[in-house]
C-alpha cells in the first residue's frame, strides 16, 4: 500500500499570540523546535522530542504538531499498532493508530487536541484507513485535571468525536480491565467491506 499524505496547517490566535497547527510533518519539521517542558505524559520532553522525529521517518506514519514560534506545545501520532498489541494481527496496511496525543498544560482549554485530530482528517487519502485508538485511564492526566474518570472519558470521547472516531465494543483484555477504557474507530468512507469484516473479527477473539 502507498502511504500518501497530503501536508495541512492551519493558524489560530490564542492569548494574542499565533499558533500554528499543522501536519504530517517529516522530522526536518523539528529542527529548531524547542519541546515544552510539560509536555511528560509519555516521557521526559527531551526522550519525547527523540521519539516524535523517530515516528516521523515511518513510512505509514503522520505527525502533527502544534507551535508558538520555536515552541513545540502538542503533537498527535499516528502509525500502524504496537507488534504486542492485538491490532498489529490485522493483516493489511491500511490501518493506523492514534498512538499518543498531548498539549501543553499552560495551552489546554483551547481545544488544540480537537483542531489537530479534525485538521488530521481532512487529508482524503485518510477515508483509505481504519484508525484506532485505545483509551486506557491509566493514561490520563486526571491529577491535573481534577475531573473524575468518568467526566476525563467523556472529555476524551468529545475530542476523538472531532475526527469521527467513536467508541466501539471488543473484548480486549486492556479495554476491559476497567469500565472507563474504550476502542475509539473510525473507517474510513474507501475502506473495503471486507477489510471491515477483518477488523470486526479481531474486536472479538
Amino acid at each position: 500500500m502507498k502511504h500518501e499524505k497530503i501536508y495541512q496547517q492551519e493558524t489560530l490566535q490564542i492569548n494574542g499570540e499565533h499558533v500554528i497547527i499543522e501536519g504530517p510533518v517529516s522530522e526536518q519539521a523539528f529542527q529548531g523546535l524547542i519541546m515544552d517542558e510539560q509536555l511528560t505524559a509519555f516521557r521526559p520532553p527531551k526522550e519525547q522530542l527523540k521519539a516524535l522525529k523517530e515516528i516521523a521517518t515511518l513510512t505509514e506514519a503522520r505527525v502533527f504538531i502544534v507551535t508558538n514560534k520555536n515552541q513545540l506545545i502538542g503533537y498527535v501520532t499516528y502509525l500502524h499498532p504496537d507488534p504486542i498489541e492485538r491490532w498489529s494481527m490485522y493483516p493489511k496496511e491500511n490501518i493506523l493508530e492514534l498512538g499518543a496525543i498531548e498539549i501543553s498544560p499552560d495551552y489546554r482549554g483551547n481545544k488544540l487536541g480537537s483542531k489537530m485530530i479534525r485538521l488530521s482528517m481532512q487529508d482524503p487519502h485518510m477515508e483509505k484507513y481504519i484508525v484506532i485508538s485505545t483509551e486506557y485511564y491509566w493514561h490520563w492526566d486526571l491529577n491535573y485535571s481534577k475531573l473524575s474518570v468518568w467526566d476525563y472519558r467523556k472529555v476524551m470521547e468529545k475530542m476523538m468525536k472531532a475526527g469521527d472516531l467513536y467508541p466501539a465494543s471488543t473484548n480486549e483484555p486492556e479495554i476491559l480491565a476497567h469500565p472507563a477504557n474504550c476502542l475509539m474507530v473510525r473507517i474510513g468512507n474507501d475502506v473495503l467491506e471486507k477489510d471491515i469484516e477483518l477488523f470486526d473479527k479481531l474486536r472479538f477473539l
